[in-house]
């Protein structure tokens, strides 16, 4: 990849005129360029955003031939223990889930970051141009700085979030935060120390919440655009990051970043005015817009933005959309249900003991099929193959011959119920363990998990942190959080059947960069684990 080009190669492609007003996302951007339109154009920047967003959404939906979707490939898939490939397609799917990163289809798709460098291009012009945006040009707004403050604190959310994923993907990466005005004169640039680039997201995100507010604009906006309460997501989510990441030879956190993720979270959950779903509206917080979201991408049908390549399309069959494989490409893996959703009962029967019979009460475990989640998110839970249809909000643009049928599900980016289940992993950093256990025991109780799954008081901090762990798997299945869930927490090693301690600790996690990338930039190498491997 060649850096320098970055802020342009989408320049030619997006259009500040012609934005449908009833799209949030456009997915097609087209004609004249920033430069020009920004002086003359009072709506600019909010097509700006809008094509910004839509350049956010087009990244975090690359990826692999099949199932693309890159966000649940990195977040989901590489834990190796959520689903799997009901048979090996040959495109390197399979390789993701054993963590052969190196495998030539992986690399070259899921090593390129070129789109997320695209959308921080687009950032980066949105930021340059809005602050010398004439007040001439604003006048028609009732408060013009609002205006301008609100499209600068967008900019930087999307930045500060492209930059997020792509440290917890690559580690160090190059760090691109100007508007080169001539592509020529641009620099190559290297690797940035992924210390550098957080610090940057830092930076970013709290100059995104001088800039934005806690309400919307618009109904339209609601937890599709940034507000105060996505940045402090961000920055909770930055905080643990760093405060486990930046160190992968100590097991010991920077309690200086864990407590301010606390304080983060508790901006969120003091001012924001978020509240969990109510379970008997379990689906919308899925569907999207609900009570809950803090921030999330636009998929819906209701903009005719849903979308036939949703993660969830993967996961259903013929039986679900007519027209669908009659095997649906993964299937929930078994021994995961098992895992994650139990009970024990006593029963009274004979066994056997010491050469003879004994009447006696013994605990059996089974499945726990009380929990909401359970109920919810899966079917066919007794088949070889069980379904996950958490996502499977079908909306056909041809209804009377169930044709054209577009999942209208939004993807969760931050939600509330992740905000709190964050709060359990700060409290066991703290040694408050206790805290952490009432925590997860309240997720339980609220989903109406059976009571013997919950965590004894008793419980060690180890122990704790192991079912911490099998919480979020609960709740934020298939939501791209798990993989980074298992690598903060040091638990990858327990559950993921490829990452062992010294690869973990080799920072083996973070991804090669795709070949195709050098040939432009003599500044750039390979990820310091998978150099000499591919």
């Amino acid at each position: 990849m060649n850096i320098k080009q970055l802020p342009y190669i989408f320049l030619g492609l997006c259009s500040l005129t012609t934005v449908s007003c009833n799209k949030i996302l456009e997915q097609e951007p087209k004609n004249s360029t920033y430069n020009e339109v920004f002086w003359s154009d009072p709506r600019a920047g909010t097509n700006a955003i809008a094509g910004n967003y839509s350049m956010l959404r087009d990244a975090l939906s690359d990826g692999l031939y099949n199932t693309w979707n890159c966000f649940y490939a990195y977040g989901d898939a590489t834990t190796d223990y959520e689903f799997n490939l009901r048979t090996n397609d040959g495109q390197g799917n399979t390789e993701v889930t054993q963590g052969r990163f190196d495998h030539n289809y992986v690399s070259q798709a899921l090593g390129n970051w070129t789109k997320f460098y695209k959308t921080i291009a687009m950032s980066n012009i949105v930021l340059k141009n809005m602050e010398a945006v004439p007040e001439e040009v604003l006048k028609g707004y009732a408060d013009p700085v609002n205006y301008r403050n609100n499209i600068k604190g967008q900019a930087l959310f999307i930045r500060a979030l492209t930059y997020f994923m792509l440290v917890r993907v690559w580690g160090d990466v190059p760090l691109v935060i100007e508007a080169y005005d001539d592509p020529l004169k641009a620099p190559h640039l290297g690797r940035t120390p992924k210390l550098e680039v957080m610090a940057q997201i830092e930076k970013d995100c709290k100059a995104a919440i001088e800039s934005l507010k806690w309400e919307y604009n618009s109904a339209a906006d609601k937890a599709v655009t940034a507000n105060k309460g996505a940045a402090y997501a961000l920055l909770a989510h930055l905080y643990l990051w760093r405060a486990t990441v930046s160190n992968m030879q100590t097991n010991d956190p920077i309690m200086a970043d864990v407590d301010n993720a606390a304080n983060a979270i508790n901006e969120i959950e003091t001012k924001g005015g978020y509240k969990l779903t109510d379970t008997a509206n379990y689906y919308q917080t899925f569907i999207g817009r609900s009570t809950e979201s803090i921030f999330e991408i636009n998929k819906s049908e209701n903009t005719l933005e849903g979308s036939t390549q949703h993660i969830g399309r993967w996961f259903l069959d013929s039986r679900y959309v007519r027209y669908f494989a009659a095997n649906a490409f993964y299937y929930v893996k078994k021994d995961y249900l098992s895992s994650h959703y139990y009970k024990t009962t006593k029963v009274w029967e004979w066994v056997w003991v010491t050469n003879q019979w004994v009447w006696m009460e013994v605990e059996k475990k089974g499945m726990d099929n009380s929990d909401i989640r359970f109920r919810k998110n899966f079917d066919d839970v007794n088949s070889d193959y069980p379904t996950c249809i958490k996502y499977s909000n079908i909306i056909f643009r041809e209804p009377g011959q169930q044709l054209d049928g577009n999942f209208s599900n939004n993807q969760n980016i931050f939600r509330l119920a992740d905000m709190q289940l964050l709060k359990a992993e700060i409290a066991l950093y703290k040694n408050q363990v206790t805290t952490a256990i009432d925590i997860i025991n309240g997720f339980r109780q609220r989903n109406g998990a059976h009571v013997s799954s919950f965590v004894p008081q008793t419980a060690t901090k180890a122990q704790v942190m192991t079912e911490y762990i099998a919480e979020r798997a609960k709740e934020l299945y298939l939501e791209g959080q798990l993989f980074y869930d298992l690598v903060r927490t040091r638990q990858a090693v327990n559950s993921s059947s490829w990452l062992s301690d010294q690869r973990l600790k080799a920072e083996g996690f973070y991804w090669p960069v795709a070949p195709v990338l050098f040939k432009e930039n003599k500044y750039l190498v390979q990820t310091q684990y998978w150099r000499g491997k591919i």
